[in-house]
């Protein structure tokens, strides 16, 4: 069977990469005895596959794995094992049976909602700046991929911009994110906002795949609730917005 998982990361453990994320999530599956499902040849491997990478120091309400097991008796008390077999900060919110032959995260997965904290300007001007970036018709940005400059107009990658409020250190913003064809960084976003901003806390809070009748989530509120889960409302949906504050 075909599972796949949602979790959160918060806290110190934000602090560990990608690549460490996924061995501690393999570990606390050996730790368990669940059955995982290994790949053929000389060097097998357990069927795991991540969704899209988390950059360092960024928390995450919406983390996700597929994984292939030989078998499971109570997928429904997944989340709570794995929760406890991790380490703190790491925390399996929901996990659900997927069809033998699911398109993987990394393809269904279109974009990614974020709150980003920008630190180094006051409010005010924040808020010029996404008013400016959100009616520009273009935003090239400069980027270096394997030892080559090329620039690259970012725009289409800004699905929606927020300025959020006042934070302890400097100013929220709530941003979607596209990250397939054209894609952009929460750091990239920082850069093209045109002021002398610097990065604070940043947490991607939702991954939206698209289905008839709009954005969706890999594993959907329902699936959180039966969990056990608690889910805010979507922060996209424009009556949880400032209305002194909208910009898309």
């Amino acid at each position: 069977m075909k599972v796949r998982v949602r979790y959160s990361r918060h806290g110190r453990i934000r602090f560990i990469s990608h690549r460490d994320t996924a061995r501690i999530m393999e570990r606390a599956f050996r730790k368990l005895a669940i059955p995982v499902v290994y790949s053929q040849g000389f060097s097998p491997r357990p069927k795991f596959s991540f969704g899209l990478a988390l950059t360092v120091g960024h928390e995450s309400e919406a983390e996700y794995l597929d994984v292939d097991l030989v078998s499971l008796d109570h997928l429904e008390s997944l989340p709570q094992q794995l929760t406890q077999a991790l380490p703190d900060g790491l925390t399996v919110e929901a996990a659900i049976q997927l069809d033998q032959g699911a398109a993987s995260l990394q393809q269904v997965v279109k974009c990614c909602q974020w709150r980003i904290e920008v630190i180094g300007a006051p409010i005010e001007a924040v808020m010029k700046a996404v008013s400016a970036l959100v009616a520009a018709p273009q935003l090239p940005l400069e980027r270096e991929r394997k030892g080559k400059t090329s620039v690259v107009d970012v725009r289409p990658a800004i699905l929606e911009l927020q300025v959020v409020g006042p934070t302890v250190h400097g100013v929220e913003l709530l941003a979607l994110l596209a990250n397939e064809d054209l894609s952009i960084r929460p750091s990239e976003l920082i850069r093209v906002l045109a002021l002398d901003l610097r990065e604070g806390q940043v947490c991607r809070t939702h991954q939206f795949t698209n289905a008839e009748g709009g954005r969706v989530e890999p594993i959907d509120r329902s699936n959180l609730i039966a969990a056990g889960a608690t889910m805010a409302t979507n922060p996209l949906a424009p009556s949880a917005w400032p209305a002194e504050s909208q910009a898309s």
